[in-house]
């Protein structure tokens, strides 16, 4: 009989453990790093492809590029804008207004953004038609 009072003790002991271990919370926020490209369907219907953002540090902030390219026949405009966070993965303000390129039968842009803010160190680019 000692054994099933044995594990009822230890289950009083490891019970509560568990419970707090639930309660931390990771610092910042998750931010996916796979999903730096977000774009409408439109988009990928209209033959636009794009590679993930690139980030680099100048004296003037932060900077992230993508080059853009369009496999159709024909030009294609689209509209863009850079999402920056913080090392937390805290938007950081204000959210830049959306710019519009065309890219150009079977070619491609760069499109880029530059981040006065240099605790901007990831970057995220929505495209849309």
């Amino acid at each position: 009989m000692r054994y099933p009072q044995t594990l009822r003790c230890l289950m009083a002991l490891v019970l509560p453990a568990v419970m707090l271990m639930g309660c931390s919370s990771p610092q910042g926020i998750a931010v996916n790093e796979r999903q730096t490209v977000v774009m409408d369907s439109s988009v990928l219907t209209a033959g636009i492809v794009t590679d993930h953002p690139s980030i680099t540090t100048t004296s003037a902030g932060v900077r992230a590029a993508s080059v853009v390219s369009n496999s159709q026949n024909t030009p294609v405009t689209i509209h863009y804008r850079f999402y920056w966070y913080d090392p937390q993965g805290l938007d950081i303000l204000p959210v830049e207004q959306p710019r519009t390129v065309t890219i150009a039968a079977n070619s491609g842009v760069e499109v880029y953004s530059l981040n006065g803010n240099f605790d901007a160190k990831r970057a995220r680019l929505y495209l849309f038609l």
